[in-house]
């Protein structure tokens, strides 16, 4: 009967603890992201890692377990760049980052956000290539990464994304085709100009990456 009623107090303690573990782990993701960017208005003023719930700070959204699900940085005159931190913020809803002067590449560990529904990151100085790991977002519903410096091909993992009902990738520097499959088919062609692509995929003709 001890170690029975031991092993019930072990564990009630455990889960009382368990949503402040998590917390805290999304917390040092948070400051970590905090170190990475530039603050002039001091928007991130509130972020202190001597708090353990990241909850309290604003900009970020939490739910009833303490997770954070929505960070909304958008028009925060915030600079710098991303890291894989990010990724670790496993219960993200909505990554709102638009309209700043962030740079760098997107991490490719921004795939593992799978409850991903809203990624707003238009208006920044992001370069290099649309990770391919965001084919793994498969709540998406919203992703607009226009008005950025982004450059190789549109990934035609992409087109496995059945939620996603907004694409917005204009105005960047992407190459080669536009894809035509799954949700593609239906995005306009106005989520696609003033980049170097080539018009619609022609399957059989051209290499996807025509032109790249």
């Amino acid at each position: 009967m001890a170690h029975l009623y031991l092993l019930s107090v072990f564990l009630s303690l455990l889960l009382s603890i368990s949503p402040s573990l998590s917390s805290n782990s999304e917390g040092n993701a948070l400051h970590a992201l905090r170190s990475r960017l530039v603050d002039p208005t001091n928007a991130l003023q509130s972020w202190d890692p001597a708090l353990v719930n990241p909850c309290t700070w604003f900009h970020v959204v939490c739910d009833s377990n303490s997770h954070v699900t929505r960070l909304d940085l958008g028009n925060s005159n915030i600079s710098g760049t991303l890291g894989p931190e990010l990724g670790q913020l496993k219960h993200l809803k909505y990554l709102e980052l638009y309209r700043n002067d962030i740079g760098g590449k997107i991490p490719k560990e921004l795939g593992n956000l799978k409850n991903l529904v809203s990624m707003d990151m238009y208006g920044n100085k992001f370069e290099g290539e649309i990770p391919k790991s965001f084919a793994k977002l498969k709540s998406l519903i919203f992703l607009r990464l226009n008005n950025n410096k982004l450059s190789g091909s549109i990934p035609r993992e992409l087109t496995t994304l059945k939620e996603l009902k907004v694409f917005d990738v204009s105005n960047n520097d992407l190459c080669g085709t536009i894809p035509v499959d799954g949700p593609f088919a239906s995005f306009p062609m106005e989520s696609f100009v003033n980049n170097r692509l080539n018009g619609p995929e022609l399957k059989g003709l051209v290499p996807y990456d025509f032109g790249c």
